[in-house]
């Protein structure tokens, strides 16, 4: 490339980053490099009490896309987030405590970041910037119309997410995006447009930081409310708990406890019977059934034990 190119595109992605909102430079931080340590915490602490109002603006978009997720999952489709950097890490992230807290497949929720597991840790350079990488790595897993394809990507103009969605969206995915620039391509690309605009940074274009933690909410708020939404949640306990562990069995017997007001033997014991299914325990407890019967109930109830119980 001749450095004329070069000095060309640095030229449009500099007249790009321009117009970018978290890209700006916040007038209320510029003097962040006087102050000491409790005064730059306070900045950063007062520019992150916009996040939360942000995201809620954007709930009735969150809505549409659980309301897919939901569908996709009953037809055993799956929730797929994409993104490069700290976007991908984000998603990565999510979708791993998926499966421990609702004791659903690995596959069910994924992650996948720009430059694969190793991008994870370190910067693979060039991958978010790629056009090809994007669609590959969802060829590789066998991407299917009944999924649903999230983008991730603060500035909203990351190629690899771009040309992961219109990949998507060429298989006849449902696709959002999840960005924090309104006037973004990854804003108005996807079927669903999800846009918490935090402003500017307090360290200007470091958007691991409001724009992160936006997209952190945002990212809980879709598979949580799939997961409630698809029956791993009963009152405000996590029954579909995967006890894999010594501190998860300890929660799952807390909250067969919870659920019941039984005693921690009578917890222990209805767990044993149940194979270690918190939500299965829960219904021995409540309606005095065996393992077996309590099975039926809950398949009878679509796995919502509210349901089940009322039966």
């Amino acid at each position: 490339m001749s450095p004329e190119y070069v000095f060309n595109q640095q030229r449009a992605l500099l007249e790009e980053l321009n117009g970018i909102v978290s890209e700006g430079q916040n007038l209320d931080t510029l003097d962040i490099d006087l102050l000491d340590s409790t005064e730059i915490l306070t900045k950063i602490n007062t520019e992150d009490q916009k996040v939360a109002e942000a995201v809620r603006l954007v709930i009735p978009e969150i809505a549409k896309a659980v309301d897919h997720i939901v569908t996709a999952f009953k037809q055993g489709g799956r929730l797929i987030y994409i993104g490069a950097g700290t976007s991908g890490r984000l998603g990565i992230l999510d979708a791993v405590e998926c499966a421990p807290t609702y004791s659903v497949s690995d596959q069910q929720v994924m992650g996948i970041i720009a430059g694969g597991e190793t991008a994870f840790k370190k910067a693979v350079e060039g991958a978010e910037d790629s056009l090809t990488l994007g669609v590959e790595d969802l060829k590789a897993i066998n991407l299917q119309a009944k999924d649903v394809v999230v983008g991730i990507a603060a500035s909203g103009r990351t190629p690899y997410v771009r040309a992961a969605i219109d990949y998507a969206k060429s298989v006849g995915c449902t696709t959002v995006g999840v960005t924090c620039n309104p006037d973004s391509a990854v804003m108005k690309q996807p079927d669903i447009g999800i846009c918490p605009v935090v402003g500017a940074e307090a360290v200007t274009g470091s958007t691991r930081m409001k724009s992160g933690t936006a997209q952190k909410l945002v990212l809980n708020m879709l598979s949580t409310a799939s997961m409630i939404r698809t029956g791993k949640v009963y009152k405000n306990l996590m029954v579909d708990v995967n006890a894999s562990n010594e501190k998860l069995h300890a929660r799952a017997i807390r909250i067969v406890m919870q659920a019941t007001d039984c005693t921690h033997q009578q917890g222990v014991d209805a767990l044993a019977q149940a194979k270690q299914s918190a939500k299965l325990a829960i219904l021995i407890i409540l309606t005095g059934k065996d393992a077996a019967q309590a099975e039926q109930m809950l398949n009878q109830a679509d796995g919502f034990l509210r349901k089940a119980v009322e039966l």
